[in-house]
């Protein structure tokens, strides 16, 4: 069955006007990712799962920060967490994340090394 625009691929199966609700939630998962620090701990996680240890040594931030901000993560729902023994093991909720993050970082990458845009 098409979908609002008139395609029928699952590519574009999300692609229709959003509402007010909408833009809000997208705005809230913006903001969360507006933090170097937060936004750093998705990245890792586009690579994989990994625990509160890893990812501090990744980033560069005290465990304690991490765990803060894994925290605020989760409770948006942008990240789940499971028990693996003893350590608490983080990932991301979706792909629409990954992509979000993978795309703005290559973004910023194009301002950083001033190389061509493209699509």
């Amino acid at each position: 069955m098409p979908g609002r625009h008139g395609s029928s691929t699952a590519n574009n199966a999300h692609q229709h006007t959003p509402g007010a609700s909408e833009l809000a939630a997208a705005a809230s998962v913006f903001a969360l990712l507006a933090d170097p620090t937060r936004l750093h701990l998705v990245w890792l996680l586009t690579r994989g799962e990994s625990d509160v240890t890893a990812l501090a040594a990744s980033c560069g931030a005290a465990r304690p920060a991490v765990s803060q901000h894994l925290a605020k993560l989760r409770l948006a729902e942008l990240v789940r967490s499971r028990k693996d023994g003893r350590h608490v093991v983080y990932a991301l909720t979706d792909g629409h994340l990954r992509r979000l993050v993978v795309e703005a970082i290559s973004h910023a990458n194009h301002q950083v090394t001033g190389e061509p845009w493209h699509d």
